[in-house]
């Protein structure tokens, strides 16, 4: 096989990948021939920005080359933008992808400098020098850098000037004030409106919070606010309050970091009929480090807690993990040495636990978007067996048929019925019924009708009959169709409803006898399915009912008489322009535009016409 064969089957599949991508935030990885990570990257929008890399009309040469060694992509969801780019810098940092040029090296990401003063500084540099400081990062998002940076400026006021400051200068006076005091970005420790204790006290708490110790920072700034109190100096307190409050804020923004998870494994699991999936989070000094899914084909019916427990021990011995706790949704029976088992109810760990269910729940469905998109026939086959399942039907539901009526206030009443093959429509098999035995607007009697006819025929015709009926209503249409079904032509098929909403909006379904609801999610796949269902007989029933009321709105007093066709009733509008001119018209006009006979016969027939026309109108 060339090599341009195996390359377009290579994007192909890649391509494939990409359409079943989420469009939610997250990091995605490339993958090379030797599965080895060779590109991390983070997204607003993973499907919108792992496609970029496949429109060739935005390709760098750089980009072109990533492309070229791609073999497979891997994603991990979060829940926002932030968290993806915590995830990202981890992830890079743990793998240090070949094709991250930037983040191969720490240095080149923009780190976080508390300088070694009387009066400490606080700036963002990429120049490392221990002699200078503590550096805290590297940051691979400086937006991420800058929050923080924003946050202690606003919080404690460190002095945004760069000179050199000593304590005995400032003690003799040496250093004057600036604009920065004036405009509230700096409390003045230069000339001594700041004494180096306080200054000196708010940079620790700067420490800590860009070590993410921000819950011990948080108690001492409650603690301290309690105090400034109960000493009744409440402009202190209330500026307290205010830090206590930024820091809060802050800390809430990001799930993927907690200062309270130093070390542990969270697993979850989602399960379908033939496949379990589970995520798999390696949690190090409350970072997410190792985001994996793996999947388990059933082979007999193996339980959550069984399959839950194969895979913590598959995962955690190859990723060699060594954590002493393991975060699970449920119970199972696993006793490991040394290691806790916790099943969070709050907290910080149930955050984690749902963030690795968010990412079992992707994965399977990019799962069978792939498979669906590979072989539609599998996915309408999953489907029919899920109808199967929810319904409790003997046998799968090949043959779908729905009906509907429509008319207004009883007139021009009509029915449709679409049936479904496959749960494909199969519009040859569509039919339009005009409702002949019922008078004014009874949907009931209307749908008895046309089932009846429906079934009545195919009986006749010893013709398949389907394998379920749904009918658009609720109780009564179902079981007005069921007396039809059963105990008039006494045969047996399935009869389902879809009911509206007070709002006309199909909100369940109904099986059974009495009806009763079934238990589906109206977000399901499945029920969406049956949703435009519903609006594929719907629109075929709409679509024939506007064709009846057209032509019966186009019917006009020349069609009724005798001798005049489409034809001559064109000629006549173009000539005479209005029905009172034809009515005026002379027999010589006639016989002039149509000749002797066919002219004098219209003329004898429009004239008895319209003598009774008029004795109507008087």
């Amino acid at each position: 096989m060339s090599i341009e064969s195996n390359n377009k089957k290579r994007l192909d599949r890649l391509k494939q990948i990409v359409y079943s991508l989420p469009e939610k935030p997250g990091s995605y990885q490339y993958y090379d021939k030797d599965n080895t990570i060779i590109y991390v990257g983070k997204a607003k929008n993973l499907k919108h920005r792992v496609s970029s890399y496949f429109n060739k009309n935005l390709q760098s040469r750089k980009t072109a080359m990533l492309v070229s060694k791609i073999e497979n992509i891997t994603f991990s969801v979060v829940k926002t933008e932030e968290d993806a780019l915590l995830l990202e810098n981890n992830l890079i940092k743990k793998y240090q992808p070949r094709y991250n040029v930037l983040l191969k090296d720490d240095k080149t990401y923009p780190s976080i400098c508390i300088t070694k003063e009387d009066y400490p500084r606080i700036y963002k540099t990429r120049q490392i020098d221990l002699k200078k400081g503590q550096y805290f990062g590297p940051y691979s998002h400086v937006g991420t850098m800058y929050a923080l940076l924003e946050l202690m400026k606003t919080m404690y006021f460190p002095r945004p000037c760069a000179m050199p400051m000593k304590k005995d200068a400032v003690d003799e006076g040496k250093y004057s004030i600036c604009m920065n005091y004036q405009i509230r970005k700096c409390k003045g420790p230069c000339v001594g409106k700041q004494s180096q204790e306080e200054y000196l006290s708010n940079i620790d708490e700067c420490r800590e919070i860009l070590k993410g110790n921000t819950d011990d920072v948080k108690r001492k700034i409650k603690a301290r606010m309690q105090e400034l109190a109960m000493e009744m100096r409440f402009e202190e307190a209330q500026e307290l309050k205010d830090r206590y409050s930024l820091l809060s804020t802050f800390q809430a923004k990001s799930e993927v970091v907690s200062p309270t998870n130093t070390n542990l494994d969270v697993f979850n699991i989602e399960m379908d009929q033939d496949v379990a999936y589970i995520n798999y989070l390696h949690i190090v000094k409350g970072s997410v480090t190792q985001s994996f899914t793996i999947e388990f084909k059933k082979r007999l019916d193996e339980s959550c807690e069984e399959l839950l427990t194969l895979g913590i021990v598959e995962l955690r011995s190859r990723f060699g993990s060594s954590s002493k706790e393991i975060v699970i949704p449920f119970a199972i029976d696993l006793h490991l040495e040394n290691v806790s088992i916790t099943i969070p109810q709050r907290g910080d760990k149930l955050k984690l636990l749902k963030l690795s269910e968010l990412n079992v729940k992707e994965y399977k469905i990019e799962q069978l978007k792939q498979q669906d998109k590979l072989n539609p026939e599998q996915k309408r086959v999953r489907l029919m067996k899920e109808i199967q399942e929810h319904l409790h039907l003997p046998k799968l539901p090949y043959t779908i048929e729905l009906f509907d009526n429509s008319n207004i206030q009883g007139s021009d009443a009509v029915a449709a019925c679409v049936v479904f093959q496959k749960l494909k429509p199969a519009k040859s098999e569509y039919r339009k019924y005009n409702i002949k035995t019922v008078v004014g607007p009874n949907d009931y009697a209307s749908m008895q009708e046309v089932v009846r006819r429906r079934y009545s025929r195919l009986i006749e015709e010893q013709s398949p009959l389907p394998d379920l009926i749904i009918t658009d209503g609720g109780k009564g249409q179902m079981e007005c169709v069921r007396k039809v079904i059963e105990d008039e032509l006494h045969i047996e098929i399935p009869i389902a409803g879809l009911a509206k909403d007070n709002r006309h909006r199909t909100n369940e379904l109904l099986y059974g006898f009495p009806p009763v609801v079934v238990g589906m999610k109206q977000s399901s796949e499945l029920f969406k399915v049956l949703t435009q269902m519903q609006d594929e007989v719907h629109r075929f029933a709409i679509t024939f009912h506007k064709q009846k009321r057209s032509k019966s709105q186009l019917h006009s007093a020349l069609d009724d008489i005798n001798g005049v066709g489409d034809v001559t009733k064109s000629m006549l509008i173009k000539q005479f322009k209005s029905y009172k001119r034809i009515r005026e018209a002379s027999r010589d006009e006639l016989i002039h535009l149509f000749g002797n006979k066919r002219g004098s016969l219209l003329y004898d027939n429009l004239h008895p016409f319209i003598e009774i026309k008029k004795q109507e109108i008087e």
